[in-house]
């Protein structure tokens, strides 16, 4: 098993331009869901539950999860990129295959998918803000500043996402990531209520999980608020991108190159 570092090239941005051409042809269908669905969320639980809990940490429950819900679909975008188009461009349809016969080597195919995931990422939270905003679930421009941790979050879970494309099996294998990790985080770091809520060791237990951090960055910025722990919060998730890409690079080697 080569356990080499990467080696980050130029050509990385090439598998990214031929993902968001290929995305063009699409961006009809996804765009409706990238704002059809947080829109769900927002007047379905911010409003519903919110006629109810009024206000929670400070903030109105509409602009609490709001900020909750831009983290937490830069989650699960990244997620579902780095899970089914990457497996699938790896193993039904050899797209990588193809790709390595070029100059192009793993390191950059995945480098360019990271970049891509985060790109998705980015633009469902723009849309996600654009339909918070109008909700006046937004309190000032300081939200525009999430967006650059948006683009950080889809890095973050980018890199795990690819990890497990690169060891599973079939698509029936994500569904163990999905209910051991994505789903307890969804619930667990902070979405829907505060994690201080929570029981102490279990409260110890999230400030392990990234999207605690991606959380506690985003939603000061959304509601207005000042930000605490930046450095912390930043480290967790650029740890998790890093650490996430070298070893998602070290199993696609195994399964790629023969």
């Amino acid at each position: 098993m080569d356990m080499s570092l990467p080696r980050l090239k130029s050509r990385s941005l090439a598998i990214w331009k031929r993902n968001a051409l290929v995305w063009r042809k699409l961006i009809g269908p996804s765009l409706m869901i990238n704002f059809g669905e947080p829109l769900l969320y927002l007047l379905g639980l911010g409003y519903g539950l919110g006629l109810f809990i009024g206000e929670m940490a400070g903030m109105d429950y509409l602009t609490f999860l709001a900020s909750g819900i831009v983290a937490s679909s830069a989650m699960t975008t990244a997620t579902f990129e780095g899970l089914y188009s990457v497996y699938t461009r790896m193993v039904p349809q050899h797209t990588y295959d193809a790709m390595l016969a070029t100059p192009i080597e793993v390191d950059d195919i995945l480098a360019g998918e990271m970049l891509w995931c985060a790109t998705k990422s980015l633009i469902n939270g723009v849309a996600i803000l654009a339909v918070a905003a109008a909700l006046g679930a937004v309190s000032g421009p300081s939200a525009l500043l999430a967006l650059p941790i948006v683009f950080l979050i889809g890095l973050c879970f980018a890199g795990p996402a690819m990890v497990i494309s690169a060891i599973s099996p079939g698509y029936d294998f994500f569904n163990y990531y999905f209910t051991l990790a994505i789903t307890p985080m969804f619930i667990l770091c902070g979405v829907f209520y505060p994690v201080d809520a929570l029981p102490e060791p279990l409260q110890a237990f999230v400030q392990l999980l990234p999207l605690t951090h991606a959380v506690a960055l985003v939603r000061p910025l959304v509601a207005g608020q000042p930000l605490s722990d930046v450095p912390l919060h930043l480290v967790v998730l650029l740890a998790y991108a890093v650490i996430g890409y070298y070893i998602a690079v070290v199993f696609a080697r195994r399964r790629l190159v023969v």
